[in-house]
């Protein structure tokens, strides 16, 4: 055994050096995208008898290769099937992190009709902001779902569809206690309220405190199926949360609230 490692090892090229680091690289973005959440021990099981399998193969030992050849072919599929929100998670990380992404330079280069859009963002951000401002006054509690990319994928069958320009009068009216949606997510895409009344996929990530309520689990929940910003109003207390790629911050001020908006729909 210790022969057959030390000849792989003696004859490995600089090729071989750059695959093993690629695929510890990929490694260890899936370790950050799924770290806290119940899946991530599925994941050290998989990547072990990935390794197991490995180890048997090149030890050349017929039979548990043929059984770790077969639990590894019917596995890969399970295991698509079984991530396909922590693999979208991903996806959406690597693609706003790369030169062609939203935030990378080539989409800036040629973005088109800059100042208009900037001058559109900031009069939502004021209209969402002043919204804001009226449900801490009234106590009213609220979720706000605020799309960062140009293209995020989100389920609004559970909702209604609004399809109305963001406007302070209507995010009141939509969270009043009056209202048959003030219950469920506001999503909102650029200038657009596309639905109200939206349930939010509760979050399982173990990194939560253990002291927040379904309403902010959701926002946690939402922000991983999709690249998106969540802002919670708490009814109970009046106070903000953010929630972002997977975390949630707790009373947070509205002037950071303001800047985190920006970020979100201008970055």
């Amino acid at each position: 055994m210790k022969e057959d490692f030390l000849y792989y090892f003696s004859n490995i090229t600089a090729i071989q050096i750059f695959d093993i680091i690629l695929v510890l690289l990929i490694i260890f973005q899936l370790f950050r995208a799924l770290r806290g959440s119940i899946a991530f021990n599925i994941f050290v099981g998989a990547l072990a008898v990935y390794l197991l399998w490995f180890v048997v193969n090149k030890l050349h030992m017929p039979m548990m290769s043929e059984i770790l050849d077969r639990l590894v072919s019917i596995g890969l599929i399970g295991l698509i099937v079984l991530f396909q929100p922590e693999i979208r998670k991903f996806l959406i990380i690597l693609g706003r992190r790369t030169a062609l992404g939203k935030n990378g330079f080539v989409s800036r280069l040629f973005q088109s009709n800059s100042l208009n859009k900037y001058i559109i963002e900031e009069e939502v951000i004021e209209e969402i902001t002043q919204a804001l401002k009226f449900f801490q006054d009234q106590k009213l509690g609220a979720i706000l779902v605020i799309a960062r990319s140009d293209k995020f994928e989100f389920d609004t069958n559970s909702g209604n569809m609004i399809n109305g320009v963001v406007s302070t009068k209507l995010i009141e009216s939509i969270f009043s206690k009056a209202s048959p949606l003030h219950d469920g997510a506001m999503i909102i895409d650029k200038d657009i309220i596309i639905a109200s009344g939206v349930v939010l996929p509760i979050s399982e990530s173990n990194d939560l405190p253990s002291s927040i309520g379904l309403r902010h689990r959701s926002a946690v929940g939402a922000t991983e199926h999709s690249d998106v910003m969540v802002v919670v109003v708490s009814e109970e207390t009046s106070k903000f949360s953010i929630a972002s790629h997977g975390k949630i911050k707790m009373d947070v001020p509205l002037e950071e609230i303001k800047k985190e908006m920006y970020k979100a729909m201008t970055e």
